[in-house]
């Protein structure tokens, strides 16, 4: 499968040094969970997927010094360069173009466009992939204009060779989802309440600046917590519908750069004591890492799961209802997610 990312930002460029790096070490498709749970289907670090081109508006010079020098993940040590319109990526020659607009671009070629610029919410933006040639477009977060929106490891059975724009959801709910479909079908979801830990991103000022009718996203992200809402809960909705309406969903925004936490507390239908909620959460594999050790956010980070659930954070009160913890990276798990559901579009189009 010959893919294009579309914007190289945080996304964008995560999604190349993950690919980047399972390519060096031909190993499986991003890493083995504790306990040797390998995450996302088997295969040789994402074998057969060739990422053969970027597009973005930012000078080349900018593009190849944003990528090896990383504030969060650290340099790429395995040599970035430029040469003759392609951003030079280790062994792995990319064609680098600049267009505004990837629709004047012809993508005959490309099988997937990653959407990764964050402006895909229309159909309208969501297709220029298309009306460029490319077969499909893959979204990295929410759209309305998308014809199905994904989460590997909760509802990824329902791709069809039909479907061209395809969203992956959001960070939050790539780690919500899988988690919340493990609990129902377990014990039976009956209500409860996610609350998303989340670190800053993009969208916050780094000082007090006018941030749309949300006033409280308008504050510096790296000087306060911030309460603040998430799309994690509608999307839930749509992702698993036999949960809608089930669970609620808010988000605080804490002044760290990375790896953020969803906090789930759930009524179930069929009682269940900490114990048995943990032997599943260790059982469970694919994207639901897990760890009984001691950790903080910056040890979790560049984690490929989806979610790690952190098993001695999980209580049950007197009344029955069961607290649940699971660190995610937001960037490095997601992108990691990216490119699984990149790998099953290519299975599924044969």
């Amino acid at each position: 499968m010959r893919v294009l990312i579309n914007g190289f930002g945080r996304i964008g460029r995560t999604v190349l040094r993950a690919w980047a790096r399972a390519q060096r070490a031909q190993s499986t498709s991003c890493g083995t969970g504790p306990g040797g749970a390998g995450i996302g289907a088997a295969g040789a670090g994402w074998q057969d997927i060739d990422i053969v081109a970027v597009n973005d508006i930012a000078p080349a010079e900018t593009c190849a010094h944003l990528f090896e020098y990383d504030s969060v993940f650290g340099p790429f040590d395995d040599g970035v360069g430029l040469g003759d319109g392609a951003l030079i990526v280790g062994p792995h020659r990319l064609r680098l173009t600049h267009a505004p607009d990837i629709s004047a671009l012809d993508l005959g070629e490309i099988d997937l466009v990653m959407e990764c610029t964050g402006k895909a919410e229309r159909r309208e933006d969501a297709a220029r992939g298309l009306r460029a040639g490319a077969r499909r477009v893959l979204i990295s977060g929410p759209s309305a204009g998308a014809e199905i929106t994904l989460v590997f490891g909760a509802n990824e059975e329902r791709l069809d060779p039909e479907h061209r724009l395809i969203s992956n959801a959001s960070c939050t709910t790539n780690a919500l989802a899988p988690l919340a479909r493990l609990i129902d079908r377990a014990w039976g979801l009956e209500s409860g309440w996610m609350t998303t830990i989340h670190c800053y991103t993009g969208s916050q000022p780094t000082v007090d600046a006018p941030r749309g009718a949300d006033l409280a996203r308008a504050r510096a992200a790296a000087l306060s917590i911030v309460p603040t809402t998430t799309s994690a809960g509608r999307l839930l909705d749509v992702v698993l519908p036999e949960l809608a309406g089930r669970l609620a969903c808010a988000a605080v925004r804490v002044p760290t750069a990375s790896v953020s936490a969803v906090d789930l507390c759930v009524m179930t239908r069929t009682p269940v004591d900490v114990a048995t909620a943990n032997a599943h959460l260790r059982a469970a594999g694919g994207v639901i890492g897990w760890t009984d050790r001691p950790l903080v956010s910056t040890d979790l980070r560049a984690r490929p799961e989806s979610v790690i659930m952190a098993l001695r954070e999980t209580a049950l009160t007197a009344g029955g209802m069961l607290r649940v913890f699971g660190w995610y990276d937001n960037e490095w798990g997601f992108s990691c997610r990216m490119l699984d559901m990149a790998r099953e579009i290519g299975r599924r189009a044969g």
